[in-house]
């Protein structure tokens, strides 16, 4: 499974939303459900699929689908 769709299935997994609302130009503004718990749980998934590990000092710079995309490609 390639990146961009890990990315989509654990955002919408955390947030329990359907896949299709997710997209790579989401923000966490685009959604009531990805409060501040629900981010960092989207984090340790993140972390977990992908075999990561994220700075502290990235996870709040990480707001929109292509922030995490970016943390993505540049850790693996």
């Amino acid at each position: 499974m390639e990146t961009i769709k890990k990315i989509k299935k654990i955002i919408s997994n955390v947030l329990s939303i359907g896949e299709s609302r997710v997209k790579e130009d989401s923000k966490m503004q685009d959604f009531h459900e990805w409060d501040s718990f629900n981010h960092l749980m989207l984090i340790n998934e993140i972390e977990k699929e992908f075999k990561i590990e994220i700075k502290s000092s990235q996870v709040n710079q990480m707001t929109t689908f292509q922030d995490i995309k970016s943390a993505i490609e540049k850790a693996i």
